[in-house]
């Protein structure tokens, strides 16, 4: 059967000859070597140029990461290599390395070591921790040679293709081959080896259109592939896929099975003649490179082949391997022994064996007795524990019921569903729609249409259930199965299901073959978000959305646990691998099979649940069994949801506690809390902060003796000038001055001081803060008696700037003529400070107003003179 891979173009652009691509293992990124003279880097998520090194003005024909040094290496037709750090951009090193072309550049995987080969017929190994010394040269073949390439299962030894028609096999401690391989009957392009340990072989590719695999131990052909129409360029095993890919310079891309050696598929981009190839163990990713450009291809998805049942067992594919661990119990512990949250779980994986076909998806059954490998257009099923084979098959697609032990269904066809009860046949239905191009599993059997549809069949009788017209990408049912979420591309919808209404509806003969039962499903609510993965947990929902969140959904209201890494493009690397209620964890897996923990209490999720169904009995009942430490997260649920009072009953944040008692007016309730604030804070920004909320809402309820005491405690002294200018505090004022012009505030006490009639202080403060001319002016209008003192001053501190400017001004001694009717003024000044000390025990009634603003209008000095004050005028200047 064919593997069946889904192949995605991620990356296609234009560019001149591509001779030689590489995909870096970890970030996404592919390297091009241009025949122009560039290399650059793409990124195949995003589809952007990350960088282009001008390396040479002749051919660059090849280009290799060291991604433990953060370099690449590039060999160009001036017979040079070239090394650059392709983080910096900073060129490490540039020397001359052959005597002729230099073909190809094969990094060692672990030693400080490269080969290249070249025209020259030899073949070089340099030492970049000896200053990229040459430490070795192996000569032998009597042609160019096209490339080496090292044995990943013994990398001391490697094999090098030759246009001599030959492949030579060597090892780094001598200068001469071990052996020769020969059989083909033209010029030898490419090699590679097999990329795990348990096969021996060798893969080529030459000019006489023809790939060849070699049993290196016997030195013998093992098959050879032919379907090529012209000189073939590059080959090779794909380290993560049982494929075996060619590019030749027909144009075309060969993928064929490497173990029944089956032409899989053949792909043709229209960019004239495939140069080279290149993929890592990492990811199902392929790059391409062409005469006119750089693709790369997703052979199928590279999400991880794993799965796990309700205990914490997990059972994971790599290639044909698996492999089964636990993770109970790994992020346990108190205090400093709990593995926090995020943090790769240290899993010690356990060989089970190897399986007969290429997993494409692992399930464990609903009691995790049973795996099912899918893959190759078969299924397998085996006993979780021991890897035994149960039973088998050929399906396209293969699920799970949710109760049965060894109930499944597998889809035969686009137009046959077949229904096993206890591992044995028990039906087979055509679903009512123009084609089946899905199965999900669980309380119902699910069958995605080609209309755009699901449609759901009871798995004991295989009578159709309902249709539910949406698209969906995957299905989700609880544990109880009584909810279903459908996850469609951009959105979800969550149905109860009711089991009661569909079994009676069966077993009385009333469904109807085109509406089936209903009242069997209800729409509850919709998720608009788009979700890659995700698990129930009771009647809550916790999943993955593509842009990297871990949310969790709760009667519709979505809540983020947390912000995961994503790729270059924001799309999400993880999926829900599964929850565990006695850890109060949910466990999540990487596409490297990292499997990492967060810690979502059930009790939490439950104490929700019964909120969003309006349950508070059910939820007071739940509360003594969540700790203390989760009060904070109910509380602000609760706060979301509406539920204010609730939340200020429960939470134990004290912050939280301030915040909600102002929403709900509860200003005594503020201020006892704000009583109780520790020494140590008190002068805090953040407690200023929450004095200054609490003023402004008991000023809002007119409660002024509040305000007042916040406005002293956080040391607000423009709110204080409001209340006591407004309600007419005198006594509040004159504090306020004093405790302002002790803590440097000098417009406040300026105008406090001014406010009360207390102009000496007004003088002494423009004085002690060197506002001299300004003290000189104010006295000129409420203190003359001291204008010739201030004014003296003034000159003082004038004259250190111009000694002209500071002669340049008049006082009233030396220049009386400056100050006209200045004994009247005198005057006015000692019935002003009169009128102050009269009322200064009562002050002036607010009921005097309508009469005592008209003095405010008045000319002081012209009514003094003309009730006969005053001394004669002075002389004309």
């Amino acid at each position: 059967m064919p593997i069946r891979l889904d192949i995605k173009k991620k990356l296609s652009v234009s560019s001149e000859r591509v001779k030689s691509v590489d995909i870096h293992p970890t970030e996404s990124w592919a390297l091009a070597a241009l025949y122009s003279g560039n290399v650059t880097i793409w990124d195949y998520e995003s589809g952007s140029n990350v960088k282009t090194f001008e390396v040479s003005e002749l051919p660059v024909r090849c280009a290799k990461f060291i991604t433990r040094k953060q370099w690449f290496v590039a060999s160009s037709d001036d017979m040079r290599l070239r090394v650059y750090n392709y983080n910096t951009m900073e060129k490490i090193k540039d020397f001359e390395a052959h005597s002729d072309y230099i073909r190809y550049v094969e990094v060692h995987p672990t030693l400080p070591y490269f080969l290249t080969s070249s025209d020259d017929m030899t073949i070089k190994c340099w030492d970049w921790d000896r200053g990229f010394d040459c430490t070795q040269l192996f000569e032998g073949h009597a042609h160019y040679v096209m490339m080496v390439k090292f044995n990943p299962k013994d990398s001391n030894t490697f094999a090098s293709a030759s246009l001599d028609r030959s492949i030579k096999v060597w090892g780094l401690g001598s200068p001469l081959p071990h052996y020769t391989l020969e059989g083909h009957e033209r010029g030898v392009n490419c090699i590679d080896y097999y990329p795990s340990g348990d096969k021996p072989y060798i893969l080529s590719g030459a000019d006489d259109r023809t790939v060849k695999i070699w049993d290196y131990q016997t030195k013998s052909i093992v098959h050879s592939l032919d379907g090529h129409s012209h000189n073939i360029c590059a080959v090779l095993f794909h380290p993560k896929l049982p494929l075996i890919c060619s590019a030749s310079e027909d144009g075309t891309v060969r993928l064929w099975q490497s173990t029944t050696y089956r032409a899989e598929t053949t792909l043709n981009y229209g960019m004239e003649r495939a140069w080279a190839l290149a993929a890592t163990r990492e990811t199902t990713k392929l790059a391409i490179g062409f005469d006119e450009g750089c693709v790369v291809v997703e052979l199928g998805s590279d999400d991880a082949v794993v799965s796990m049942d309700g205990t914490g067992k997990v059972v994971w594919a790599k290639n044909n391997e698996i492999q089964t661990t636990t993770v109970r119990g790994l992020a346990g512990g108190e205090g400093d022994d709990a593995l926090p949250d995020g943090e790769r779980l240290p899993v010690v994986p356990r060989d089970l064996g190897s399986c007969e076909l290429y997993p494409q998806s692992i399930k464990h059954n609903c009691n995790g007795r049973f795996i099912a490998v899918c893959g190759d257009g078969e299924f397998i099923i085996y006993t979780a524990q021991a890897l035994r084979n149960k039973a088998f098959g050929q399906a396209i697609d293969f699920v799970w019921s949710a109760t049965g032990t060894g109930d499944y269904a597998i889809r035969e066809s686009v137009n046959r569903v077949k229904f096993f009860k206890n591992f044995k046949e028990s039906r087979a239905i055509k679903p009512a729609t123009a084609s089946a191009d899905a199965l999900y599993g669980g309380q119902l059997l699910g069958v995605k249409g080609g209309d755009s549809a699901v449609l759901f069949y009871d798995w004991d009788s295989g009578e159709f259930v309902r249709k539910i017209d949406v698209a969906p990408k995957e299905v989700y049912w609880s544990d109880s199965g009584n909810l279903v979420l459908i996850a469609c591309e951009d959105s979800a919808y969550v149905l109860s299901y009711n089991a009661a209404v569909t079994a009676s509806a069966i077993a009385m003969g009333q469904v109807s073959p085109e509406d089936g039962v209903d009242g069997s499903f209800d729409l509850l609510f919709e998720i608009n978000d788009s979700i890659s993965s995700g698990e129930w947990v009771g009647d809550c929902f916790i999943y993955c959305n593509n842009a990297g969140r871990l949310n969790y959904s709760v009667g519709g209201k979505i809540q983020t646990l947390v912000h995961l890494d994503t790729n270059s493009s924001g799309a999400t690397m993880h999926n829900v691998l599964g929850y565990l209620a006695k850890e109060d964890r949910v466990y999540l897996v990487d596409k490297s099979l990292n499997i990492v923990s967060y810690r979502v209490m059930l009790a939490v999720l439950q104490y929700q649940t019964a909120v969003m169904r309006g349950d508070f009995d059910a939820a007071n009942e739940l509360l003594p069994s969540i700790p203390e430490s989760e009060y904070t997260t109910i509380a602000r649920f609760l706060e979301a949801q509406g539920f204010k009072e609730e939340a200020l009953e429960v939470t134990t944040d004290e912050d939280h506690k301030f915040d909600l008692s102002l929403e709900l007016g509860k200003i005594d309730v503020a201020h006892e809390l704000m009583k109780q604030t520790p020494p140590d804070e008190k002068n805090s920004i953040d407690t200023m902060a929450k004095w200054k909320k609490l003023s402004d809402a008991a000023l809002k309820i007119s409660d002024f003796e509040l305000t007042e005491a916040c406005s002293l405690a956080s040391d607000d002294f423009p709110g204080l000038l409001l209340l006591y200018s407004a309600i007419g505090n005198f006594e509040g004022m004159e504090q306020l001055a004093k405790m302002a012009q002790e803590k440097g505030k000098t417009n406040i006490a300026f105008v406090s001081y001014l406010l009360t009639g207390n102009v000496e202080e007004c003088a002494n403060l423009l004085i002690a803060t060197n506002r001299l001319p300004e003290a000189a002016f104010f006295a000129r209008t409420y203190l003359p008696s001291r204008v010739e003192e201030i004014v003296s001053l003034w000159k003082e501190d004038l004259s250190k700037v111009s000694e002209t400017a500071a002669n340049a001004l008049a006082d009233p001694v030396s220049n009386p003529e400056h100050f006209p009717d200045r004994d009247v003024a005198l005057q006015v000044e000692k019935m002003f400070l009169a009128q102050r000390e009269a009322t200064r025990a009562t002050g002036i009634s607010a009921s005097d107003y309508p009469t005592a603003k008209n003095d405010l209008d008045l000319d002081l000095i012209a009514l003094v003179k003309s009730q006969g004050g005053g001394g004669a005028a002075p002389p004309p200047p």
